[in-house]
This record gives structure tokens, C-alpha cells and sequence, in this order.
């Protein structure tokens, strides 16, 4: 299926709640209103029973459970709260994609956003960017299984999700993969041009016309995320580590190449499923 006519499926694009394009307004701004963030939160009372669901599960291993938007700010910070909203009202979009284990797909995500920021902090990168990019770096995967189930379930039985030649395989199947139908769809919520530009060019950063680091930081996070998935001990990770794009960044790779990175976990908890 064509791109273009992927993205008019009427189960592929679902529409932004009022709350995300909210918060997409604070990503612009330098001194952000957390009582009114909140505040906007929880006017979501569903959007808001997720964040808390998500905020409390084992993932984050909180010392004490939080109990109001608020409260979550308070003890997350807003760079993870805000980006756990709009994964949360993403998630509900498609909240029932035949095919995927939508655990594994979170927790994944959430790996990833975790080890984007591990990654951005000490080479002074925007930390709420990478972070929030980082979770959502695969939600063109529910886009393409939402509008194009069986050819995406014929793929996964040949090429899984979170195999590492997974972008490789669905650009010579399609002609495009998760990446650039995810960016399709942070255009269609208004993410920041700097966001969107960080998920369209992850699978290849520094081959295009657009310079944005942040892609460079999603490919090194993602790839490591999708290792500790597949368990790829430390041999394979040496061998698959993307040396062009570490060279690229400045990355040292020990420190995305150890076995035990603080930003990685397997708990199984992360409450996306209804």
C-alpha cells in the first residue's frame, strides 16, 4: 500500500485530544505553568487514569504511588509526565492492533525514551525532545498494522517488530517504513518540527538533507532497546553497535554497549492495555 493512501485509512490517523495539543504548546515555551499542565491533565479523567496506571507501575519503581497529575509532576518531572500523556492518548488510539503484543510494544517504548535521554544529557541535547521522541519513535508500527493489517502480520511472521532489520524490510516491502508514517502522524498532531524531524530521520540520521542530532540519539537508543529485547548479549551488541552514527554524535559506546545500562529494565508492567 502506498503511503499516501495508508495515512487516509480511517483507522491509521486518529485525532489529537484537546489536551495533547495543549501540551504541545508548552514544548515552546521556556517557563511552563506545571499547575496548569496538571490541571489540563485532569481534565482528562481518562488520559489522567492511564498517566497514574503507567506513573505506578513496577517500570518506574517509584518509592511512593502518586495519585493525582500533580502529584506526578511533582515526583516524575514534566519532561516524563507530558510525554506519558501523549503516549497515553496514542495508545488509546489504538487501543486494539490485531498482531501486536502491545506490552512489549510499550515497554519497548519506554526503554527507548529512557535511553534517549541517558544518551542527549551529556552531550547537551534537548532532554524533553529526545525523551518524548524516544517514546513514540515506533507509532508509525500502529499506523501501518491499524491501516494495513494483513501485510503488516505477513511481515511479522518473516521480519519481527523489533528485529533489527525491521525499518530494512518494510522500505523494500512498501517503499517506507515506521519511521517516516510516524512522522506523518506527529505532523498531523502539530508536534514540534524538531520532534518530527528527530522520527522521520531515525533509521538513517546524517543521510538526508536535515541535520537533527536527536535522530542520530533515537537510532543508538532504539537499536539498544530492540538488543535487550532479542537479549543480544555482549559479543552481539559489539558487532551490531551503529558505529557511524556513535561516530557522528561523539557517543562513547561503553556506555550504551554494557549489559546493564541504568535507563533498561524487563519488568513486564507497563500499563498500556485497557
Amino acid at each position: 500500500m502506498q503511503l499516501e493512501k495508508l495515512l487516509k485509512q480511517p483507522s491509521a490517523l486518529p485525532s489529537a485530544p484537546k489536551v495533547v495539543r495543549k501540551l504541545m504548546e508548552t514544548f515552546e515555551q521556556d517557563d511552563v505553568d506545571l499547575l496548569r499542565v496538571a490541571a489540563l491533565i485532569e481534565d482528562d479523567p481518562v488520559l489522567t487514569a492511564k498517566l497514574l496506571k503507567m506513573a505506578n507501575s513496577a517500570f518506574f519503581g517509584l518509592h511512593r504511588a502518586v495519585t493525582t497529575a500533580r502529584d506526578a509532576i511533582n515526583v516524575m518531572g514534566l519532561i516524563k509526565v507530558r510525554a506519558l500523556v501523549i503516549g497515553a492518548a496514542l495508545g488509546d488510539g489504538f487501543h486494539a492492533v490485531g498482531g501486536m503484543n502491545l506490552n512489549q510494544f510499550w515497554r519497548y517504548s519506554l526503554n527507548s525514551a529512557n535511553l534517549s535521554r541517558y544518551i542527549a544529557l551529556p552531550l547537551r541535547m534537548d532532554e524533553s525532545t529526545a525523551f518524548t521522541a524516544g517514546l513514540i519513535h515506533c507509532i508509525g508500527e500502529l499506523v501501518m498494522h491499524a491501516g494495513m493489517p494483513e501485510a503488516m502480520i505477513d511481515l511479522d511472521r518473516s521480519i519481527p517488530m523489533l528485529d533489527l532489520k525491521r525499518a530494512r524490510a518494510e522500505r523494500g516491502l512498501f517503499g517506507y517504513s515506521y519511521a517516516e508514517v510516524g512522522a506523518a502522524l506527529a505532523r498531523e498532531w502539530k508536534f514540534p518540527k524538531k520532534m518530527i524531524d528527530s522520527i522521520e530521520h531515525q533509521v538513517a540520521p546524517f543521510d538526508n538533507d536535515v541535520y537533527e542530532p536527536i535522530a542520530g540519539v533515537i537510532h543508538i537508543a532504539s537499536w539498544r532497546a530492540r538488543a535487550q529485547e532479542l537479549s543480544l548479549g555482549s559479543e552481539a551488541l559489539i558487532n551490531t553497535y551503529p558505529d557511524p552514527v556513535g561516530l557522528v554524535l561523539g557517543i562513547d559506546p561503553d556506555i550504551v554497549i554494557g549489559e546493564e545500562i541504568p535507563s533498561l529494565t524487563r519488568e513486564e508492567a507497563v500499563a498500556h492495555e485497557d
